[in-house]
């Protein structure tokens, strides 16, 4: 018999935030925290996604040093956790693979995938698609200029009332590059990372 990880004798609701967090920023975490204290999950698990093969290699910093900062950034609040479970997967990785392969590995948690309105837009050029949203809780929260249309036949998708975040990776990078002081809107325990103070 599995033994389970329960909460007040219930499976732990675990939701998957899966990126590339280069670097992760506030509005990941106030993301990851609303869901967390209004949308009814009892943890977040950040998976830092490996370097995707199609992309250039420069956009991307270190593996292991995403998964680090992230640490760093949510230590102390025990319900998110930063997880490098992708690392060993067969690269690329697919969300319908990594879901398949955390069941396999944690069967006492039900996972949750979360995703971007921007990102649901788009769901059908996912792979196995139809099992992704037939198969998992998926909850997908606001972002700018996409509308969210769930189809009755899908009841486990479901959209969230987040705040909108507008806060990009691309833009930290971009505004650390050009020299600007954008202090507050990264994690307080990386601010003075010596990585972030090179880019």
């Amino acid at each position: 018999m599995v033994q389970t990880t329960v909460k007040e004798n219930r499976i732990l609701k675990t939701g998957i935030f899966s990126g590339s967090f280069n670097p992760v920023h506030i509005g990941h975490l106030a993301l990851a925290n609303w869901l967390c204290e209004f949308a009814g999950l009892d943890e977040v698990w950040f998976v830092i996604t490996p370097h995707n093969p199609l992309k250039e290699k420069e956009e991307l910093m270190d593996d292991q040093l995403r998964y680090e900062l992230v640490e760093a950034s949510i230590a102390g609040y025990p319900k998110f956790r930063a997880s490098n479970f992708e690392f060993s997967l067969p690269q690329p990785t697919y969300t319908i693979d990594t879901l398949r392969a955390l069941e396999q590995a944690y069967p006492d948690r039900r996972f949750h995938f979360i995703m971007g309105a921007d990102n649901w837009a788009f769901i059908g050029r996912w792979k196995e698609s139809e099992a992704l949203v037939s198969g998992y809780p998926i909850l997908v929260y606001p972002r700018k200029g996409y509308e969210i249309h769930i189809p009755d036949s899908l009841p486990s998708v479901r959209a969230v009332d987040a705040p909108l975040m507008e806060i990009s990776s691309t833009f930290i990078r971009r505004s650390l590059k050009a020299g600007k002081d954008v202090r507050f809107f990264l994690p307080e325990a990386i601010r003075n990372h010596k990585c972030l103070l090179n880019i």
